[in-house]
This record gives C-alpha cells, sequence and structure tokens, in this order.
C-alpha cells in the first residue's frame, strides 16, 4: 500500500512546528509558509475547498454536518431564530453550508468589498490576515437586529481575537443572549483557552464553540523570523521561475489547442443573490435547489467529451454558489471532479508532497477591488491534471482583465485543455423608490376596515365602501364574456344565504374544523421549516384571508411568534397590486414574504402570480419575491407548499363577505384606481348581523391544541415527499374545455371552493359531481337546486366537483332571472 505524506511535513521539519491534538487533525490540516509579519505558517485546510481542490460533496458535507451538531446544540425553537454569519474570503462557502444544516436560519458573510448604496452594518478587523477589514453589507439590517442566537462561522478558531473583534461590535449594536462559535478547527494555544469564557461573562452571554477538530499548533522560540527567511530565500527561486515563464507565455486565444474560454450560460434565477453578501435566506436556498438541477446540465452538456478529471473553480468570496454546482455536477457526470477557488491570500508554493501547495497561478486582480489593483491567486491548479476547469465567476468580476493575455483564464489555458466561463449575475440589493413608498398609506384595519381584530390582517387595499359597484350576476356575466368589462371592474350583487343554506355552513364547520385545523398546521409548519423562520404572510384577498389569518394563529399558538400578515390584491389577466409589492419591499425583506391562498383550482392564479412578480421585478428593478404560494388545500396538484392535496368542503368557501371579514372581492378600475392607489374593496358594515368570520376562525382554532402533533407529523411527512406540482388540475381542465364544448378554461372551475364560487357569483351551466361524493357536496346541491342548475356525476373526476360558466350566455338564452338552462 502507498505511504501518504502528511502535507506538513516539509513545514514542521524545518521550523520545529508541532501539530497536536486530534486523530483527524493531519487529515483536515496541511501546512505551508508565506509572507505576513504575524504569523510565517498557514494552516491549510484540506476541506474547505479554497486552497486545495476536494470533492465538492466531501466540501459541503463538512460544513452541513457542523450546522447539524448547532442544530442540535440550539434545539429547534433556538435554531429557528438563529443567524449565521461567515467570514470573508474563506469561510464564506462554509458559513453557508454551516446555515443549511442549521436548517431555517438566514446567512450572511462579512465582505472586503464595498457596495455603492449600500449601508454599512458593522466592521471589524481579522487579526492574523493580510488583508484585514470586514463589511457587514446586509440588504435588511434588521437581519442582524433580532434577540435569537448568532452563529459565528470560520475555517480555524486560533486565538479567538477575530470572533471577539466581531462579537464586540455587534453585541454593543444588537446585544443578545446567545453566540454559537463554529469552526473546522480549534487550534487555540493553551494561554487562549480561558478568554471566551471570560469573555462571555464580561458581555453577560453564552458563548459556545462548535468544531469539527481539536488541537493546537505548538511553535518553538524564533520561528516567526525562521519562517520568513525560509520564505524569502524561496520566494527569489519562484519568482526568477516565474518571470522567465511569463516571458514566453502567448495569449491564450493565439496558442495552438488552447482557444478562449467557452463561456457557459447558467440561467442564473433573477433576482437569487449570488451569496451571502448581502444575505441569503432558506426562500433564496429553496429558489437555488429548484434552479440547480437545469443549471448542471448546461456546465455538463458544455464539458469536453471523455472528460476525466474537471475542477470546478469559484472567485474569492464566491464560493457557495460554485460548490453547489460542483456538488450537482459529481452527482450526474462519470468525471472526478474536484472543486477550489481563487484567493487574494499570498502564499509560497513549493512542489513537495509533503507540503500543502504544490502549485500557484499568479494573475491581476479581475473585479476592480476598492483596496486597488494586486496580485490574486490560484493553487494547486497547475500540474493536477484536470481534463477542464469551469471558472465560476460573479458577473463583477467578469472585466477585460480576466480575459487578458495575463489573466486568470489564459494561465487556465496553459494547464487543462478546456476551460469554460459560468458567470453569476453580481446580487446589489434595489433600493425601493422612497418617493413612491411614501405616498402609499398604511394598511387598513379592524374594525374601521372589516371585521377582523387589527393585529390579525392588515389591509393593503383602499376603501370603496361609499361607491356602488354591485351589477346584477346576469349583466356582469354577459359584460365579462362579450369582453365590454372585466370582471374585477364591477363586484356581484352580494349572496345574502337562506336559513337552510347557514344552517348548512355551521354543519359543515363542525365536520370539517378539525380537519381544517390540521391543514393550517401543516401548511404553516412547512412554511417556516422551508420558507423562513420569521415569515411575512400576504395573503390574496380575500379567499387567501381566512386561511392567513389561521396560520398567523397557529405559529403564535404552536411557536410564540407574532407574524405580520396583510392582505393584497391580486386579478387574473391584470397581476398583482404593484404599489402592494412597493409597500412589502420598503417594510420588509421581500425574501420573507410567504403567498398565501385557501386552495388552488387549475392553478391560474399561481401562474398568474408568477408571471406578475417577474414583471414586477424587471420594471422595478425589486427583487426577491418568491411567487410560490402556500395554501390549504392544493388538488389541482399546483404548488409545492399546502396542507393537504384533497378536495375537501373548506366552509369559508360557502360564503362571501360574511366568512371573510365582511370584504368584498377585490375592484381595479382606472377612474377609481389611481397610479399611487393600492386596488380597492367595499366593507359590508351592514352585514354584520350576518358576519361569521370571527366565528369561523375561532372553531377552526380551538381544534389547535388536538391536532397539533398530528399536524407535525403531518408536515415531516410532507418534507420528505416529492411534491412536485404535476399541474393534473390543468390537464384535467383542457380535457373538460374540449369534452364539453367550452374551448375556454377560464369558464371550467374545479374543486369544491371554485364551484361554489361559480354558484354565487357567476351565471352556472352545469355542475359535474364526482360519483359517490357525499356530504362535501350537500351545499353545492342545495345551491345549484336554488339555481336551476343540473348536477352530473361523473365517474374519474379528479376533483370532488367542478363548475362549469355557461359558455355563451345571453340573457335572452339564460333567462332574465340569471338561472341555467339545459342546452
Amino acid at each position: 500500500m502507498k505511504n501518504v505524506v502528511w502535507t506538513g511535513t516539509w513545514v514542521a521539519e524545518r521550523l520545529g512546528v508541532e501539530l497536536v491534538g486530534d486523530e483527524k487533525l493531519s487529515d483536515l490540516l496541511g501546512l505551508a509558509l508565506r509572507r505576513n509579519p504575524r504569523r510565517a505558517h498557514l494552516l491549510v485546510s484540506n476541506v474547505l475547498g479554497k486552497h486545495v481542490p476536494q470533492s465538492p460533496s466531501v466540501v459541503y458535507g463538512h460544513g452541513f454536518a457542523l450546522g447539524r451538531r448547532v442544530r442540535e446544540l440550539l434545539g429547534a425553537e433556538g435554531a429557528r431564530a438563529a443567524v449565521v454569519l461567515g467570514y470573508a474570503e474563506t469561510a464564506t462557502g462554509l458559513g453557508h453550508c454551516v446555515a443549511d444544516g442549521v436548517g431555517l436560519a438566514p446567512y450572511l458573510h462579512s465582505t472586503r468589498r464595498p457596495v455603492l448604496g449600500v449601508d454599512t452594518a458593522g466592521g471589524f478587523e481579522e487579526s492574523h490576515s493580510h488583508a484585514t477589514s470586514h463589511l457587514l453589507l446586509p440588504e435588511n439590517p434588521a437581519l442582524l437586529a433580532g434577540a435569537g442566537p448568532l452563529v459565528l462561522v470560520d475555517d480555524e478558531f486560533s486565538t479567538g481575537n477575530t470572533v471577539l473583534n466581531t462579537i464586540r461590535d455587534l453585541h454593543a449594536r444588537y446585544p443578545r443572549d446567545r453566540y454559537v462559535v463554529v469552526a473546522l478547527v480549534d487550534m487555540r494555544s493553551a494561554a487562549d483557552l480561558g478568554r471566551l469564557a471570560e469573555f462571555a461573562t464580561e458581555i453577560g452571554a453564552r458563548v459556545d464553540l462548535v468544531a469539527a477538530a481539536r488541537g493546537t499548533v505548538n511553535l518553538p522560540e524564533g520561528v516567526l523570523e525562521k519562517g520568513q527567511a525560509l520564505v524569502a530565500a524561496h520566494e527569489s527561486t519562484e519568482t526568477t521561475q516565474t518571470t522567465e515563464h511569463a516571458e514566453t507565455t502567448e495569449p491564450a486565444d493565439s496558442r495552438p489547442g488552447h482557444p478562449g474560454a467557452a463561456r457557459v450560460e447558467l440561467g442564473w434565477p433573477r433576482g437569487l443573490p449570488d451569496g451571502g453578501r448581502h444575505g441569503f435566506t432558506p426562500g433564496h436556498r429553496i429558489r437555488l435547489d429548484a434552479a440547480l438541477p437545469a443549471m448542471t446540465a448546461r456546465v455538463a452538456d458544455a464539458l469536453p467529451e471523455g472528460a476525466r478529471r474537471v475542477l470546478v473553480l469559484g472567485f474569492e468570496e464566491l464560493m457557495y454558489a460554485p460548490l453547489r454546482l460542483a456538488r450537482e455536477l459529481e452527482q450526474v457526470v462519470s468525471a472526478e471532479v474536484r472543486y477550489s477557488t481563487t484567493t487574494r491570500s499570498p502564499v509560497l508554493a513549493l512542489d513537495d508532497p509533503g507540503y500543502a501547495i504544490r502549485t500557484r497561478l499568479v494573475f491581476p486582480a479581475h473585479d476592480d477591488p476598492d483596496d486597488g489593483p494586486g496580485e490574486r491567486y490560484a493553487y494547486n491548479v497547475a500540474g493536477a491534471g484536470f481534463d477542464a476547469v469551469v471558472a465560476v465567476v460573479d458577473s463583477a468580476a467578469d472585466t477585460p482583465a480576466l480575459h487578458a493575455p495575463d489573466g486568470l483564464l489564459a494561465h487556465l489555458a496553459e494547464h487543462t485543455p478546456s476551460v469554460l466561463l459560468a458567470v453569476v449575475p453580481s446580487y446589489v440589493p434595489a433600493r425601493p423608490s422612497t418617493e413612491r413608498s411614501s405616498m402609499l398609506p398604511e394598511p387598513l384595519r379592524g374594525p374601521a376596515f372589516s371585521s377582523y381584530a387589527p393585529d390579525e390582517v392588515g389591509w393593503l387595499l383602499q376603501d370603496l365602501s361609499d361607491v356602488t359597484l354591485e351589477a346584477p350576476t346576469e349583466e356582469r356575466e354577459e359584460a365579462i364574456q362579450s369582453g365590454g368589462a372585466h370582471y374585477a371592474e364591477s363586484l356581484p350583487v352580494e349572496y345574502q344565504p337562506s336559513p337552510q343554506y347557514q344552517e348548512l355552513f355551521h354543519t359543515a364547520l363542525g365536520t370539517s374544523a378539525a380537519r381544517i385545523a390540521q391543514a393550517v398546521g401543516a401548511v404553516t409548519e412547512l412554511v417556516l421549516a422551508e420558507r423562513s423562520p420569521h415569515p411575512v404572510l400576504v395573503s390574496l384577498a380575500r379567499a387567501g384571508t381566512p386561511v392567513g389569518v389561521l396560520m398567523r394563529r397557529w405559529a403564535e399558538h404552536r411557536h410564540g411568534l407574532d407574524l405580520p400578515h396583510y392582505a393584497v390584491s391580486i386579478v387574473r389577466g391584470r397581476g398583482i397590486d404593484a404599489n402592494a409589492l412597493r409597500w412589502l419591499a420598503a417594510h420588509h425583506d421581500p425574501a420573507d414574504v410567504v403567498f398565501v391562498d385557501g386552495w388552488t383550482g387549475k392553478g391560474a392564479i399561481t401562474r398568474e402570480l408568477t408571471e406578475a412578480i417577474r414583471e414586477f421585478e424587471s420594471v422595478e428593478g425589486i427583487t426577491g419575491f418568491d411567487p410560490e404560494i402556500a395554501v390549504l388545500a392544493d388538488p389541482g396538484s399546483c404548488v409545492r407548499t399546502y396542507g393537504t392535496r384533497e378536495d375537501f368542503l373548506i366552509p369559508s368557501a360557502c360564503l362571501n363577505s360574511t366568512v371573510s371579514g365582511l370584504i368584498s372581492r377585490t375592484v381595479l378600475r382606472s377612474d377609481l384606481v389611481g397610479e399611487y392607489d393600492f386596488h380597492g374593496a367595499k366593507f359590508y358594515r351592514e352585514l354584520a348581523g350576518s358576519d361569521v368570520s370571527v366565528d369561523f376562525l375561532d372553531a377552526v382554532a380551538a381544534h389547535f391544541p388536538d391536532v397539533a402533533d398530528a399536524a407535525v407529523a403531518q408536515a415531516k411527512e410532507l418534507l420528505a415527499t416529492d411534491r412536485t406540482p404535476t399541474w393534473e388540475g390543468w390537464a384535467a381542465v383542457e380535457r373538460i374545455s374540449e369534452e364539453y364544448e367550452i374551448h375556454d378554461v377560464n369558464l371550467v372551475k374545479p374543486g369544491v371552493g371554485e364551484t361554489t364560487r361559480v354558484l354565487l357569483r357567476r351565471v352556472p351551466w352545469k355542475i359535474l359531481a364526482r360519483a359517490g361524493a357525499g356530504t362535501d357536496l350537500d351545499h353545492v346541491r342545495l345551491l345549484a337546486q336554488q339555481r336551476g342548475v343540473p348536477v352530473e356525476e361523473v365517474d374519474e373526476l379528479p376533483y370532488t366537483c367542478v363548475g362549469l360558466i355557461h359558455p355563451k350566455y345571453t340573457r335572452g338564452a339564460t333567462g332574465a332571472d340569471g338561472k341555467a338552462v339545459t342546452v
């Protein structure tokens, strides 16, 4: 068996340096030398993915495992409230991986790159680094202002000075009770071991330390001077060799067999941050996870045929995005994939198996750094036998200097047959227009607007209660289908339920309240687990609003969270209220916003919201909103975040305003809604005697204690399930539209909730009911009987029922009473 030489042997023998501690220390670390007035030796990590190319799964796995240990230390509630902070440049990727392991933690890393227009939330110095100034530039300053644990991540923990500087600075601004320090290796000397505990006592907080391995470096007297002499002696030789080589090097584009780097268009999601420089939330992580397979496939397709060894090379602070791409690539190609990144840290290279840095490439900085031009380095790339190198940089670094004859790409081309370039858009936080957002009013709240308590929901709407907007159902239908009016330009006359129908509602509520409570709990737990530990609930008025209130109540009941909740308008064919989005962006982090609706039908609103958010980001430059809707029920398989996919009666669908805070559906009409106005709605105060809005909420919430365990278990099961939307509901609607010769999917309304809406608001033609459907359809049958609408039983219907709007409605064809006719 071949003996493996420890990559710290050369330094240890010549300087008398001794690495002592855990047995796995020598697997995790090697040693090298560098020119530094404070510390000549460098601990070179084999699992960080910085100086030493390593399997991306190994790199990610070490960070993720540390994050899991932090989660166990803090407990589920503590982890939910935690924020992770990583150090530039070497630990930016490690911190990301730790945050992934913690589970819900948003992530921020320090940076040495100032960003115009972004305020500094803090800064500190690194004691032994060659470049010391760290900036904290969160897009949302509140990220650091919470009271939850702060998890600080660095590749090594030696003197502890860097961590103490950080905590001291942040604790003065944002004091908290608990800090956790995370490092791959704890290398404190005996003299430094007690400093952390003393500091914790000084500031009155708990400070824990989590590390993969522990040890220390024993340094003999005079080691700094001896190390500096060694560096000087070997650097003179290295410089001569590098200069001679550089003088004979031709531009990459002109050398036979070395064409310029081939550019790979990743298709990076619009508005997704490139990393944690300005904050990276669980919602961002979900978007990245969803986009990775397609981006990786583009890289894989661009690799040369027969490539056996591939390096994905990140760029200084840009470590996480290249790491995730490399890890995904490792799963889908047969080639051996390795990962490392360039750095601004100068280290002596020496081609000896007992030395950690065998080779180095030297090239000019190519991102116009604020501290001026300088050298940058890529270690252990030359001579490593890579058949292809995929250089991943952000767009700020995709400059002429990168492509110059002495630039990084040219140097890579000297050592590999194929160089690919993938550019990730540099994320710069957009600043909402303060002029426009300041012109928008504060949300409307009950009891002045709606029968809900003021803390239950804020309505980002304008009050049109004094405007006559109602039109007879048959007139509205004829105008809508003729193209003469949009459905949002008027309101249907509010349906006044008969005593028999009200009794049906209360019976249905008594039967289904526990079932609804469990679905509310499950979807809320999913949101907290996957989207954000402190989500901003934004319900789509008005069907989504009772669900949003219930989710807010669950979060308070189960987790003690006081979640903000707003209701906004979205209109099919017109999109979401852009002024409401501007208001939200001015008051909250868009990445924390979770849109909420009651249920899905065929998924039209899901598609509408996705397109509306895309257009809003393009026009406004405000990014971060995730169009994924959280719903109570997803019978159409249109979303990933849901409480159930069963199509059952949600009693709030049985009524209109009297179960939705006495608020009408929303209105969008140019003569009523101006450039700086929210969409409108009416508050039907006169219907207070029939209002059951709060009764519905209270009846469902009363079951929270009974269903808590079942809801949490259901959420865990969903988290482990492939919830990719199949859109089977949309396919069924298209089939029904053709089978019944309607030829317009907008007139096919699938599911119990949508069918109920058809019967209450539109001119129904017929109702399709799944054969054998039971009490969930009692209210549908009663409404159909009252309106003279036939109910047709159908085998193999994917929904419990489907409502069909009259496809060729005129009052002459249907009758002045608005009832359906058989055709």
